[in-house]
């Protein structure tokens, strides 16, 4: 009987079913883009490594310096289960003059490291290679450069490979140009572009002693928090009290994006529950009048047996159908959408199963929400005015 009524008013159940089928194409669409969004904030900060500990010293205000060293860091990796791998760090503090040729290039910021580095920080090397246990072992004099850097002295990454490359009063063959994988917004070692990075023993030339900041990189993302708080413990063992040290990770950043991207999800789900509720506004609108034109047939199936209940539930059924058919195509056109985008763009775009079938449902408990109070009211109808009116 439902559906009979539906194609006898196609049009005006059609127009009603619009405002469901809009609302719940906008409920999928809408989780959707909050995953991907999600998703690309989370690959982002990924890529700087998810895994990394950076360790570095902040002073000792009472009995002064207490540096971290190399054995710090040994001893790190031997005490602390799962590091994949460890980096020490010596950041020249004074920028250093660099030239090729009788061309004159820009103070750089010079980082004496261990070739590990490289698989720690996700770096992309774009040409050439990076410099090697080898290179570490001979002192040798070699240099990878960041991109910015090589442009702005030679040209191109391609075209500094095994220039020589002057850094204060000693030349440096270049090895390679790398870049950062991912954009960290001047908040690495890295951010300034004019950079070059050494092998670390050649880098006591330029900063004398044993001080380093140190990387680590964990096998596994569950390992960093532990790992964190144990490596505190370590320092704090092997230092004096009242040393202070960072022990930083990724761990709050990924914990604070996810939460941002979860809150811009809900702020955008209860859009479309308004355009849903809309709907549901509409169908009540439509049932209420569908009721009124057609109360001598109410009237009629009372007076040969109908019941309240069956007088009731014949009007919700009209209005759960209304929603569901646009609860059905609302999801076809929501799963469509990425589904096409796909082809057109290498992004991977999730979509949530879950999201259909929390859109069907809520687009049919529209229906029976909003069609309560019609179909009530038809079921309250008494006869005998039923049959009486025109």
């Amino acid at each position: 009987m439902a559906l009979d009524t539906f194609r006898l008013y196609k049009v005006r159940f059609a127009l009603t079913a619009l405002g469901i089928m809009i609302g719940t194409a906008s409920l999928i669409v809408v989780v959707t883009v909050g995953l991907t969004g999600r998703e690309y904030i989370l690959d982002q900060i990924r890529g700087i490594g998810a895994n990394i500990i950076y360790i570095s010293y902040s002073g000792d205000p009472l009995r002064g310096t207490d540096y971290l060293t190399v054995e710090d860091m040994r001893a790190i990796q031997q005490q602390v289960q799962g590091v994949a791998a460890a980096a020490a760090m010596n950041p020249v503090t004074q920028a250093v003059p660099v030239g090729a040729g009788k061309k004159v290039g820009p103070d750089v910021r010079v980082i004496g490291v261990d070739p590990s580095y490289r698989q720690i920080r996700n770096l992309d090397v774009l040409a050439g290679r990076f410099f090697d246990e080898r290179d570490i072992q001979e002192h040798a004099k070699v240099a990878d450069l960041a991109e910015h850097l090589a442009k702005s002295i030679f040209g191109t990454p391609q075209a500094a490979v095994g220039q020589t490359l002057r850094i204060g009063a000693l030349p440096f063959t270049v090895l390679g140009v790398f870049k950062e994988r991912v954009e960290t917004f001047g908040q690495s070692e890295l951010a300034s572009g004019n950079v070059v990075v050494i092998p670390y023993p050649v880098s006591r030339y330029f900063m004398p002693g044993t001080a380093v900041d140190i990387f680590l990189s964990m096998s596994d993302p569950s390992q960093v928090e532990p790992a964190t708080q144990q490596i505190e413990a370590i320092l704090r063992s092997r230092h004096r009290p009242g040393s202070i040290y960072r022990v930083q990770n990724l761990k709050q950043l990924l914990t604070v994006a996810t939460k941002a991207a979860n809150a811009l999800m809900v702020v955008l789900l209860l859009v479309a529950a308004i355009t849903l509720v809309v709907g549901g506004v509409g169908i009540m609108n439509i049932m209420l009048a569908t009721v009124a034109a057609r109360t001598r047939e109410i009237g009629i199936r009372k007076a040969v047996g109908a019941t309240a209940a069956e007088i009731r539930l014949q009007f919700l059924a009209e209005a759960v159908l209304i929603s569901l058919i646009g609860g059905v195509i609302g999801v076809a056109l929501g799963v469509a959408l990425p589904l096409s985008l796909r082809i057109f763009i290498s992004l991977d775009i999730p979509i949530s199963a879950l999201s259909v079938f929390v859109a069907l449902f809520v687009s049919s408990m529209v229906g029976v929400v909003f069609g309560t109070v019609p179909a009530a009211r038809a079921a309250q109808m008494d006869p005998i005015r039923s049959l009486h009116h025109q």
